[in-house]
């Protein structure tokens, strides 16, 4: 199984970014998917996760900004992030499974949010 995240960069607080997330090699429709952040120095978060129904949980500082999605035909997961803050600036990597247990992760992509 193989999971490479793209999209990341360099954007202005206030802007928008969205990162993707390819996976191959698994039953992608069958599959929960997440996306976790991990700042300089600070412990790897979840941001969110879709079930392989289309449920989602968001974390509590990205609520109203970020908005998953998955679509099966692609084999893709996205992170539409809006309204983008200084503290969002972390690498971001998508991860296949509900929870942080097992699954793979994919390689990161970093966000930078600039003041």
């Amino acid at each position: 199984v193989q999971l490479q995240a793209c999209g990341g960069g360099l954007v202005q607080a206030g802007g928008s970014l969205r990162v993707s997330c390819l996976v191959s090699g698994s039953i992608f429709s069958a599959t929960g998917m997440g996306w976790y952040r991990q700042a300089p120095g600070k412990q790897r978060e979840l941001v969110a996760r879709i079930s392989s129904l289309g449920a989602t949980q968001y974390g509590d500082s990205v609520k109203g900004r970020f908005t998953i999605s998955r679509d099966n035909a692609k084999n893709t997961v996205c992170l539409q992030m809006n309204g983008l803050k200084p503290e969002d600036t972390a690498v971001y990597y998508c991860k296949s499974g509900w929870s942080i247990a097992g699954g793979y992760w994919g390689q990161g992509t970093l966000v930078t949010v600039s003041s």
